[in-house]
């Protein structure tokens, strides 16, 4: 808890680590912790909200951030535990990758966990899942709402108030 960026070269503390393996840095007032305690605050459920990646969230709001077809990957990790302990998910990822949706009518990637996220967020739109269903909360500054329903697979619920995200 309170890791900074990554350190400058030669820096490095071999044991100052992210889940990851990667080295990180100690802000002011950090606390260090195995492997153990981090899943127990995890699994817990002492974690109010979490912030983490995606290649896919459906209609219902279910996230598959863990496996790219044809390559090496070390399994899902913590994500798996992050989505079903944590008090609310925030999914943060690009609406569009190679030509196509990320915000998906249903996942063909594996799932991380059978909860929904509480709220995803990318380049072009926030969305929530009220009721169990995608709803646009706001489009990104210069974005229209024609333009996120154009690049969203998904179908999507549009309130007759859409606001531009205050940046």
């Amino acid at each position: 808890i309170g890791t900074g960026p990554m350190p400058d070269q030669g820096m490095a503390h071999p044991l100052l680590t992210d889940a990851g393996g990667r080295p990180i840095s100690a802000l002011p007032g950090a606390s260090t912790f195995d492997s153990a305690l981090s899943f127990g605050l995890i699994r817990g459920g002492h974690v109010d909200v979490t912030v983490l990646g995606g290649l896919q969230v459906d209609a219902e709001g279910h996230l598959a951030n863990w496996m790219i077809p044809g390559k090496m990957v070390p399994g899902m990790g913590g994500a798996m535990d992050l989505v079903s302990g944590a008090k609310r998910v925030i999914v943060a990822m690009q609406h569009a990758a190679k030509g196509k949706s990320k915000i998906v009518a249903k996942c063909s990637l594996p799932l991380t966990s059978t909860r929904p996220v509480s709220l995803v967020v990318t380049d072009m739109a926030v969305i929530g899942f009220p009721e169990g269903r995608a709803t646009l909360l706001e489009t990104a500054p210069g974005v229209s709402i024609a333009e996120v329903i154009a690049v969203t697979e998904a179908e999507l619920f549009i309130p007759d108030t859409v606001p531009e995200m205050k940046i």
